[in-house]
């Protein structure tokens, strides 16, 4: 019975633990996009990207679209710092197929100016998850 109990066990907790690790590896890009953009650092920016990948993003009530290259592109330093936070991401996986939805704020100086879901896809290549698209929706009022 123990060793029934024990194997039931290991079974359950196994699952949590490899989800966890595929939900990191798959979340490492996304932190580094966001991370990139935070420095202004295009470069960084672009090596966790497909450039043709699609931005969509939703502005009261339109839709503005870049291609990923062309919305790193029109990330440049300014006297500004700005920030992108993501809160709770549910990921989803299925072989070389993920996507993650969040909650998310975007800072400017330290201030929040708006938030919203982020939803954002990725495709594994050569081993290594990239992003494919990303696609946003934008409140200007955030309870956070």
């Amino acid at each position: 019975m123990i060793t029934r109990l024990f194997v039931a066990a290991a079974i359950l907790t196994a699952g949590p633990v490899h989800a966890a690790a595929k939900d990191a590896d798959v979340l490492a890009p996304v932190h580094a996009f966001f991370d990139g953009m935070a420095a202004f650092d295009q470069a960084a920016m672009r090596a966790t990207v497909l450039p043709e990948g699609s931005v969509a993003l939703l502005r009261k009530g339109k839709v503005v679209r870049h291609t990923l290259g062309e919305f790193i592109d029109g990330i440049k330093p300014g006297k500004d710092r700005i920030e992108e936070r993501i809160y709770d991401p549910l990921v989803r996986v299925d072989d070389d197929l993920a996507v993650v939805w969040t909650r998310y704020d975007f800072r400017i100086n330290g201030e929040v100016k708006h938030c919203g879901t982020d939803l954002i896809h990725l495709v594994k290549m050569e081993g290594k998850w990239v992003i494919a698209g990303v696609a946003d929706n934008s409140r200007d009022t955030c309870s956070r």
